[in-house]
C-alpha cells in the first residue's frame, strides 16, 4: 500500500552569512514536494482534512508553515497537486472514510473525496500506470 501528497513550494533562499547575498532574479526557486500518506486510519491519515478543501490548501499561512517544517526553508509560497495512491490504498481510504463519514459531515465516500481532495487523486495500478480516480 503506498500513498503520497505531492506539493509545489516556492522558496526564498536566503544567506545566513551576512557578507554573502544572492542575486534578487535567483533568489526563488520553485520545488516539488513528496510527503507520505499514512495508511487510512492510522495517525496522521486525517492530513488531507485537515489541510485540503476542494484540492487546494485550505489555508495558505498553514500550509506555508508546513512546507517550512518539511523542507527547512523559507517557502513563499505552496500549492498542493495531487494524492497519489495505488489501488490498495485507494480502496483503504474509502472504506475508512465510510466507517466515519459523519466526521466529514457527507453523505457518501464521493462527496468527502470531492470536498477534500477535488479531482486532485491519481490512482496506479500494480504496473505504475496511472488511471483517474473514477475509473478505480
Amino acid at each position: 500500500m503506498k500513498a503520497q501528497y505531492v506539493f509545489r513550494a516556492r522558496l526564498r533562499l536566503e544567506s545566513e552569512e551576512s557578507s554573502v547575498r544572492l542575486e534578487s532574479s535567483s533568489a526563488r526557486t520553485t520545488v516539488t514536494v513528496f510527503r507520505e500518506a499514512p495508511e487510512p486510519g492510522r495517525e496522521g491519515w486525517l492530513f488531507f482534512r485537515d489541510t485540503l478543501w476542494r484540492g487546494e490548501v485550505g489555508d495558505e499561512a498553514h500550509g506555508r508553515r508546513l512546507a517550512e517544517e518539511w523542507l527547512g526553508e523559507s517557502v513563499e509560497s505552496v500549492a498542493f497537486r495531487e494524492l497519489q495512491v495505488d489501488q490498495e490504498y485507494f480502496a483503504a481510504l474509502k472504506e475508512a472514510i465510510a466507517a466515519d463519514l459523519e466526521a466529514f459531515n457527507a453523505e457518501n465516500v464521493d462527496e468527502v473525496l470531492s470536498k477534500y481532495l477535488g479531482s486532485s487523486i491519481r490512482v496506479t495500478d500494480a504496473d505504475g500506470a496511472a488511471e483517474t480516480a473514477d475509473e478505480a
